[in-house]
């Protein structure tokens, strides 16, 4: 599946991390693994950061973490106006990371800032332009 179905607006038709795309279709949660000098990165990159290796592997993360974060979305910029109001989280991902992401079906009461969460690969088939995406929930 093309990496342009993981959002409305995509500026990036080709990269070389196209795979997690496809790894979120099966259901997976995939970063990568610098071969050279372990470091981990999630969102997936191709080159390290720290260390400028390209060889890098792809790992599963388990999706589990602590929300960093969060706010509701209430005006939201243009292609997410139809679904606003809406609640965005940060999390710092249990295997390193961090990810900003919807938040399920949490109450909105129910939300903390360092509460544990679990994030959760999803495919919609109800809107064209989006159709992987991930979502955090409670474990």
């Amino acid at each position: 599946m093309p990496f342009k179905y993981f959002g409305k607006i995509n500026f990036t038709p080709y990269t070389k991390v196209d795979k997690f795309a496809d790894y979120l279709q099966k259901g997976k949660l995939m970063g990568t693994h610098c071969k050279k000098c372990g470091e981990k990165y999630f969102p997936p990159r191709a080159d390290c950061i720290k260390c400028l290796s390209d060889d890098v592997k792809w790992i599963e993360y388990s999706g589990r973490g602590t929300l960093h974060s969060y706010t509701k979305i209430n005006a939201a910029p243009k292609g997410f106006d139809d679904i606003a109001p809406y609640i965005l989280g940060v999390v710092d991902l249990e295997e390193g990371g961090r990810l900003i992401s919807w938040i399920g079906d949490i109450p909105d009461d129910d939300i903390k800032i360092g509460m544990e969460i679990k994030v959760v690969p999803r495919i919609f088939e109800e809107i064209e332009e989006i159709k992987l995406y991930y979502t955090i929930e409670k474990p």
